[in-house]
């Protein structure tokens, strides 16, 4: 420390000038790259790779500094540290995005075909691709760059396209007719995962269908009265009276003109709408397995865009299903078959992407055959194997792997790892290889890739390139993921893992929190409630949005957060620069000689050494149960209670001191707890500590606190009687300074203060006369109390303040009589409120909480008002 570099120090902390150097400085040097080495155990993150065409936003920034914060501290706790970056090609984001760029340009995706597309998607990639990564960059990731990996490169490709060739060998994959959610926006099929489902205010409408050679009707009640232009029978419940007698007939479908059968089945409800259902085989799925079961009629009435095909009547053909459905009732009112129209509520499925109502569509698609796979990845979390923070997340994934159905993989899109299967056009034999067939002129490859989430599920392991490197980073340690792709993403890599690496892919799994806004509300770029993290990185820094949003964010419960509360980290960051800027400031004064660093020790040396390796130990624990926003806890008390607030101050009675020995002494050990301070402080607010840590003193090309050693708890030092003393102290001091406070005493003023007790020590006397600004104090264990003074009761003592020639006594008797009188007179009027049995059992419940809180605080603050009367005399 003797080497302190002897510069100017700027009054006020800016991010701007600082973070910027820093993060070239740390890439210069390679100090986020990993290497094999078997010296070092390794410890490996997989960052969840955003769209590769995707911007930063503030779930970004909790997720990834969680990550960070994890990857630091072990590579500063000497792990051969290794956290991976990279991009998911996101198929349908991305075509979206291409195809939409093309239309602008007047060119048509199926007019410039599969190849020609593609290269454009390249090219998008190519242009857009990896701004996310640049922007994260602005907030510290120490993603190991020269390992970043892309869900289309070459190598990556090769082994999704291996992966699904070895499942269909092993007859874990299949084609098949089936009914699947179909989004019409991409024309493609999508997982049940991708389906969100809203509450949307629509209508039921009751439908009549005339029983042929009766005058009867049978009514249909349905929110989707369009799709009766492909209904093929009617079902009733057998048991139900009402319909019995129609079983076995045939009602004529209206405007298709056409007979079709009623018929019983228990799966109709009785008391559902008219307790008869219309059955449309092709466009719902419990009608699809009524109408296998009763052998009905299989009519699809959509292309794949959900416009009406040639199985509808001419004049219904090629128009929008919702353009459909009111022609349809229109038709239907004109008939005099429409009986009623009621509002209802339904839920309707979303595609996630394409953001319109997916339809039950039947197409040909390729599966994955599920319940093989599900089985062992279901135990190794049951058997914790694979921990998940916080736990509840586990009743969630047993619940879903329990229920788990076949795995729609293929998607009728072109961007994204194409499916390795030939039909041979001359025989309709099947062909499946990771290479195409030799005689490729007498085969057509399948048109349709694979799910986004089938080849992003091998990311644990396939971001490795070698076999030896597979072998040391895997399995990997940590994953750090949103809850909402638990079973997208988190579930499917454990099967993967499982099944190709015969490993589990991670040992510990963090979800994180959910952002909301001030309202509650998530936070999502449609509602525009969600800051630009950039803007905010720019007006506070990068720490200070990183710390705040760490401390905001416990485990397993909601975020509220809003830009101004950035207030907080940068209050923080300020509060370690200044501390840091003492002590430097006081270097360039005092002769700083090494060789003292364990000379002329005091109780606050001890005590500060205590609390800092308590506090080390509890930062340990909580990071080692993944209570990272506990761990940010921690670390703000120690730093802004314990060592700036109450370290700093002790030490300018010795930063000042006449013994030039002292000085030394005593700011050699400071800076030395300082450069231990900026360690545990560094995996949470990376820039301002590399920053203080080379200021501290000259450091060699290359150095860094990144790389630096994190400190190491030495119980030896835990003084548990150094802490009670100082903790006595604190509080003669806090109650001296909440009397000055309460007294209005001018902070100029200095003190009589007289302690009636046997505790206070001869070398704490001079600590508790500096802090309090304290003139004399006399400490006995037998003094009366003075006249006219104000006192304080803690722990063993009593402390006693004269206030003559402090304050004007009758102005202040006066002051305390008019404050009790306000203070009776607000208690009087909120008692009158919450006795009102209208208001307490109307108003909303926090409104009446915040109210008893209120009354609760007054009574307090009156009881102290009086008793201060009562010391005044």
């Amino acid at each position: 420390m003797s080497d302190i570099i002897n510069k100017e120090i700027p009054k006020v902390y800016t991010p701007n000038t600082v973070e910027e150097k820093w993060y070239q400085y740390w890439l210069d040097n390679k100090l986020f790259h990993s290497e094999v080495d078997e010296s070092k155990k390794p410890y490996t993150i997989v960052i969840p790779p955003p769209n590769v065409t995707g911007h930063l936003h503030m779930g970004h920034i909790l997720n990834n500094t969680i990550q960070d914060i994890f990857i630091r501290t072990k590579r500063m706790q000497g792990f051969n540290s290794c956290w991976i970056p990279g991009t998911d090609h996101a198929s349908i984001a991305t075509e979206t995005k291409v195809t939409n760029s093309l239309i602008e340009k007047g060119l048509n995706k199926y007019e410039i075909g599969r190849e020609e597309f593609i290269k454009y998607c390249w090219e998008w990639t190519q242009k857009y691709g990896g701004i996310i990564y640049k922007q994260l960059r602005k907030i510290g990731v120490s993603c190991d760059w020269e390992r970043e990996r892309f869900t289309m490169d070459d190598e990556y490709y090769k082994r999704v396209i291996v992966s699904f060739v070895q499942l269909y060998r092993d007859s874990k994959i299949y084609r098949g007719y089936r009914m699947v959610n179909w989004d019409p926006a991409s024309k493609s099929a999508i997982s049940d995962e991708e389906v969100i489902y809203r509450n949307v205010s629509g209508k039921l409408w009751y439908l009549k269908y005339p029983v042929v050679g009766t005058n009867e009707f049978i009514t249909v009640a349905t929110t989707r009265p369009e799709t009766m232009l492909g209904d093929t029978g009617v079902a009733v419940n057998p048991n139900d009276e009402r319909y019995k007698r129609f079983i076995g007939l045939n009602v004529l479908l209206p405007i298709v003109d056409k007979e079709i059968p009623v018929f019983g089945d228990e799966y109709v409800s009785m008391e559902f709408g008219t307790g008869a259902v219309k059955v449309t085989p092709a466009h719902d799925v419990n009608d699809y397995e009524m109408g296998k079961k009763h052998d009905l009629e299989i009519i699809n009435i959509f292309n794949e865009d959900a416009s009406t095909n040639h199985n509808v009547p001419e004049e219904f053909r090629g128009l929008d299903r919702f353009e459909v459905r009111k022609k349809v009732v229109d038709r239907l009112e004109e008939y005099g078959l429409l009986e009623k129209t009621e509002d209802y509520q339904n839920k309707v499925g979303y595609s996630e992407r394409g953001g319109v109502p997916i339809e039950p569509y039947l197409s040909v698609q390729w599966f994955m055959k599920m319940d093989d796979l599900a089985k062992p990845a279901i135990d190794v979390v049951n058997n914790h194997k694979i921990k998940f923070y916080p736990e509840h997340w586990v009743k969630t994934y047993d619940h879903w792997m329990n229920n788990i159905k076949d795995w729609c993989i293929s998607r009728q899109l072109w961007w994204g790892h194409r499916i390795p299967v030939w039909y041979n056009i001359i025989t309709n034999e099947i062909y499946c290889d990771v290479n195409p067939p030799i005689d490729i002129e007498n085969w057509k490859q399948d048109e349709d890739v694979l799910d986004t989430w089938a080849s992003s599920w091998l990311w644990a392991y396939e971001v490795f390139k070698t076999e030896k490197e597979q072998d040391y980073y895997y399995p990997t340690d940590t994953l750090v993921t949103a809850p909402d792709i638990i079973f997208f993403w988190v579930a499917r890599m454990i099967m993967a893992g499982i099944h190709f690496k015969k490993d589990i892919p991670f040992k510990h799994v963090y979800f994180t929190s959910v952002l909301r806004d001030l309202k509650g509300r998530k936070m999502s770029k449609s509602l525009g409630n969600s800051p630009d993290p950039l803007d905010v990185v720019s007006e506070y820094g990068a720490d200070a949005l990183r710390f705040t949003i760490i401390y905001l964010a416990p485990l397993g419960q909601d975020v509220m957060f809003s830009t101004e509360k950035c207030d907080f980290g940068r209050n923080f960051a300020n509060k370690i620069w200044n501390a840091g800027r003492f002590l430097l400031m006081n270097a360039q004064s005092i002769q700083l000689n090494d060789e003292l660093l364990d000379k002329h020790v005091d109780f606050s040396d001890l005590w500060i050494q205590s609390r800092f390796n308590q506090t080390l130990k509890e930062l340990n624990k909580a990071m080692e149960n993944f209570e990272v926003n506990n761990a940010s806890k921690i670390i703000y008390s120690y730093v802004w209670n314990d060592f700036c607030d109450w370290f700093i101050e002790l030490s300018k009675n010795r930063f000042y001191a006449k013994d030039e020995e002292v000085k030394s002494a005593a700011l050699i050990r400071a800076l030395s707890y300082f450069e231990n301070l900026l360690k545990i402080v560094h995996p949470f607010m990376p820039f301002i500590t590399e920053e203080l840590f080379h200021l501290i003193k000259e450091r060699k090309q290359g150095e860094s606190i990144l790389i630096s050693d994190y400190p190491s708890v030495d119980e030896s030092k835990i003084n548990i009687p150094a802490e009670k003393e100082m903790e006595f102290v604190q509080n003669i001091i806090t109650a001296i300074r909440n009397i000055r406070g309460e007294m209005n005493i001018p902070p100029s003023k200095a003190l009589n203060v007289f302690i009636k007790t046997s505790e206070v020590k001869a070398h704490q006397v001079e600590y508790i006369k500096k802090l309090a600004r304290v003139e004399n104090l006399t400490a006995a264990p037998a003094l009366e109390k003075p006249g006219a003074s104000a006192s304080a009761v803690i722990k063993d003592c009593e402390i006693f303040i004269p206030l003559e020639g402090l304050i004007d006594l009758d102005v202040e008797r006066n002051r305390l009589r008019k404050e009790i009188e306000r203070t009776e007179g607000s208690l009087v009027s909120i008692n009158k409120k919450l006795s009102n049995e209208k208001f307490v059992q109307n108003a909303a419940p926090d409104i009446v909480e915040k109210e008893r809180r209120k009354k609760y605080e007054w009574e307090l603050n009156l009881e102290k008002l009086k008793t201060i009367l009562i010391n005044l005399g």
